[in-house]
């Protein structure tokens, strides 16, 4: 069993809806996030739901690459080992290329793709040491091809951090690390609150334990839900652009 879990994002959305509910399995967590407040009341909730769960907490923009990997060996020595990774920070923002919005598009091309490589190489690191871990990279069905209008850098930057994943997983085939890549659906955050009335939408306490089910299956490549988004991506990859265009 995967003990102890560190996850970065975790002061709001899906972060902190997969800390609680890996807390609820009994499982320590090192919580990572660029809000110290809101990770003091994540921290708080924990250890009053869950008193057993050991908690650490560290303040941490995930683009600051160096306070990554130090952030990550110190809680690594709180806990006394690292089981697992989530690479969840992440930003959502975009606009079309070309609009004038390049600071946001490279916002979050950095924040998605770089700042993924950054905690990639601090959790492999870790984990090769160990000779055993389980590395976990959120990516998004936006990644299966490219998209317009306000997706078109997030969607990139999804399938670059998909891709990074790939490639270390088959770095590693034969050892007792292992790779782990999702792909969420619509669940509904903080975020993204303006797609209350998009289809298949889920809340976010239902799409957090469908994810950490999934990674407790530890499967190369999943889909969460998978039903619709497995069939649903696989018809995306295979639509003429003309129609992906009015998809969004």
């Amino acid at each position: 069993m995967r003990r102890n879990i560190l996850i970065t994002g975790a002061s709001s959305g899906l972060g902190r809806g997969m800390a609680r509910a890996f807390a609820a399995r009994g499982r320590n967590l090192a919580l990572c996030a660029r809000r110290a407040d809101l990770l003091a009341e994540v921290r708080a909730e924990l250890a009053a739901a869950y008193p057993d769960v050991r908690v650490a907490v560290r303040r941490l923009d995930v683009r600051d690459y160096e306070a990554t990997a130090a952030a990550f060996r110190s809680v690594r020595e709180e806990l006394g080992g690292l089981d697992r990774v989530v690479v969840n920070a992440g930003l959502g923002a975009g606009v079309s290329v070309g609009t004038g919005g390049f600071a946001t598009n490279r916002a979050t091309a950095e924040t998605n793709f770089v700042a993924g490589l950054a905690q990639c190489e601090a959790a492999m690191e870790i984990f090769r040491e160990r000779g055993e871990g389980h590395l976990v990279v959120m990516s998004s069905v936006s990644a299966v091809r490219g998209m317009p209008r306000h997706l078109t850098a997030y969607a990139a930057s999804k399938a670059a951090v998909a891709t990074l994943a790939d490639g270390i997983r088959a770095d590693t085939v034969g050892t007792r690390l292992k790779v782990t890549t999702l792909f969420p659906g619509y669940i509904r955050t903080e975020m993204n609150e303006d797609l209350d009335r998009t289809p298949f939408i889920i809340d976010r306490d239902k799409g957090c334990e469908l994810l950490v089910r999934a990674m407790e299956r530890e499967p190369a490549r999943a889909h969460v839900p998978a039903w619709p988004w497995a069939p649903a991506g696989a018809v995306l990859r295979r639509l003429p652009v003309a129609l992906v265009a009015k998809s969004v």
